[in-house]
């Protein structure tokens, strides 16, 4: 009995685990272009969680990029040089956003949006890819 006891903890406290994890973590998530070079994606970004979307880009290559949410977020685009971020766009409190991101060197460049409000925020996220002129 005292076996069946300490199981049935032990799977009570790892159930609550994975609850706890599925709601605490932010989420980072890898482009997936489609066949015509466009990626879309529709977030809830809770309180004081992020959702980071993440492209390796060549030197030169070109993203257009836009963002409408129901809620004002923080927003950036970054990449990281050594232990510096550089930040080729960056603005707080906005709800809605385009612009085209112009690779100035082959880095993983990330789009991310922070919720630092109280209420959850839904997100529609556009990316697309822009030909490069020669």
């Amino acid at each position: 009995m005292l076996r069946f006891q300490t199981n049935r903890r032990l799977a009570t406290l790892v159930a609550g685990m994975l609850v706890f994890s599925h709601f605490s973590h932010a989420e980072i998530v890898d482009v997936k272009w489609d066949d015509a070079g466009k990626f879309e994606r529709m977030q809830v970004i809770a309180p004081g969680k992020f959702v980071e979307i993440c492209e390796n880009l060549p030197k030169g290559g070109s993203v257009a990029w836009e963002f409408k949410a129901s809620a004002p977020l923080n927003f950036n685009v970054h990449f990281h040089r050594g232990k510096d971020v550089v930040y080729p766009e960056k603005q707080d409190g906005v709800s809605e956003r385009q612009g085209t991101l112009a690779a100035p060197s082959k880095e993983d460049y990330c789009w991310m949006w922070t919720n630092k409000g109280t209420v959850p925020s839904d997100i529609r996220v556009r990316l697309w890819r822009v030909a490069t002129r020669l």
